[in-house]
Parts: structure tokens; sequence; C-alpha cells
């Protein structure tokens, strides 16, 4: 088996994010390796171009990124509390760019984020995000449903 020795948790900051976060601590244990979490700040609705007919959509996602952070701050703070060196940032913008970016720099083994078992929003909003991480990263991908 393989071990790794710096493990990239990556966050949209949803409720499903969650079980990718728990599954990174595991292995950060497991294999005594680096866990650094990136937390992905990608709002789709201040892209230009987006006329969306529905204006509630922008609220639905600000509460349930909101609703989220709360629980993944919750996590990460208590395993910091048992010992577990967790680097974390914050990155807006492309999230194919940020994850690359952040893995390169880290020097990043295996990548850790959600598969598309997701709400019908969160599947609007990232479906396709997937797909361009897999073509570009330097790194072992898992994909926690």
């Amino acid at each position: 088996m393989e071990t790794f020795t710096n493990i990239l948790v990556v966050s949209r900051s949803t409720q499903h994010c969650i079980k990718v976060l728990r599954t990174g601590i595991a292995l950060a244990r497991k294999f005594d390796a680096r866990l650094h979490v990136l937390h992905i700040i990608h709002d789709p609705f201040s892209l230009n171009g987006w006329n969306l007919p529905v204006p509630s959509l922008d609220e639905e996602y600000q509460s349930m990124v909101a609703n989220a952070r709360v629980e993944l701050d919750r996590l990460v703070q208590a395993e910091k509390a048992e010992g577990l060196v967790i680097n974390e940032w914050v990155k807006d913008g492309n999230p194919v760019d940020a994850i690359q970016a952040t893995a390169e720099s880290e020097n990043v083994d295996l990548i850790i984020m959600l598969a598309h078992k997701e709400g019908r929003l969160e599947h609007f909003l990232f479906g396709r995000t997937n797909d361009a991480i897999i073509r570009r990263l330097p790194a072992t991908l898992m994909l926690v449903r």
C-alpha cells in the first residue's frame, strides 16, 4: 500500500464536505501525514453573464456555506486540540487553479475531495469542476461520496 505524507482536503464549505474532512483526518492519522485543508470560496452568482431567474439561489448558497463552515471549523479545532497539525487556507477564485497551486506548493501526494453525490444546487454549481481537476492535478485523487 502506498503511504502519503501530505494530504490535501478540498472543502467547498458544504455539509457534504464534512465527510471528506473526516476521511482526510482519518488518513492523516493512519499515515502520520500532514493535513492541509483548502476551503474554496467560489461564488458563481458573482460571475458576469449569469442571468438567473431565481434570486433566492444566492441566498440559499450563502446560507449553505455559512452552516457548513460552522461544522467544518468545529472539526478542525477539535482535531488540532488532539494534536493533529492542520494547515488551513481559504482561497477565492477558480477552484481548479486554487487546488492546483496549493497541491504544488505543499508537495501534496493525495487530494481528497467530494464526488458527485451532491445536492441539486451543489451539482449545478460544482458539477464540472471535478472533471477539470482530475485532468490537471499532480497527485493521487480520492473522491469521497
